[in-house]
């Protein structure tokens, strides 16, 4: 695993987003190679619809209640954090919460707390699926 030269409190939040983002993305992209050998345009598709802004919304709201107060407030900086630009095709309060969940999966990654990032992506991943 890699070693980082900071604490992980000590990474601006759209750090821990940039990072984040690639843990999210791994999970996502695995879980869906679990159930089948499917042509790579079909997993991107699928991929695109638990990647997208919109879905880390409601990811976001899927993980609210079930985290510590520590995962919160990361949460809520990666959240709170101005981002120079937004997406043209994502709502600006979707993109922040995106930006959040994203955060902590950077921040969890750093952590090492590769079992809290599994047992998370779960709910975050069946909640998606049922939608």
């Amino acid at each position: 695993m890699t070693e980082f030269k900071l604490n992980a409190n000590e990474y601006s939040p759209l750090v821990l987003a940039y990072l984040g983002d690639a843990v999210y993305e791994l999970y996502v992209r695995s879980r869906l190679m679990e159930y089948a050998n499917l042509p790579v345009n079909t997993l991107f598709v699928k991929s695109t619809a638990y990647v997208k802004a919109e879905a880390q919304f409601h990811a976001y709201h899927f993980v609210l209640d079930r985290l510590s107060e520590e995962e919160l407030a990361v949460l809520k900086r990666g959240r709170n954090a101005k981002s120079a630009t937004v997406p043209k095709n994502a709502d600006v309060t979707h993109y922040r919460c995106a930006t959040g969940v994203e955060a902590l999966m950077g921040y969890l990654y750093i952590k090492g707390r590769h079992d809290r990032i599994e047992e998370l992506m779960g709910f975050i991943f069946d909640g998606l699926s049922n939608k």
